[in-house]
């Protein structure tokens, strides 16, 4: 899913980064989301895409594993 950039976040001209903390599980899926910093006002979009997201597990010695990681969402008026 794209994150939609809020209409009130446009119209203020808001742009920036949002940083997330994320788990990504086993079997790629996005199981803990925590905001980490970026635009208050595009926090909402940011968190919403981001839980729909499905990433390619991640394996270590054959096995899937558990990922914590920091997400980045760019949002640009152009």
């Amino acid at each position: 899913m794209t994150p939609q950039y809020p209409s009130i976040a446009q119209a203020a001209h808001v742009q920036g980064t949002v940083v997330l903390h994320a788990v990504i599980s086993k079997d790629g899926s996005v199981q803990r989301l925590q905001y980490v910093s970026g635009p208050a006002l595009l926090m909402a979009s940011a968190m919403q895409a981001v839980r729909e997201w499905k990433y390619q597990p991640t394996e270590l010695n054959g096995q899937p594993v558990e990922v914590d990681t920091t997400i980045q969402v760019v949002y640009n008026l152009g």
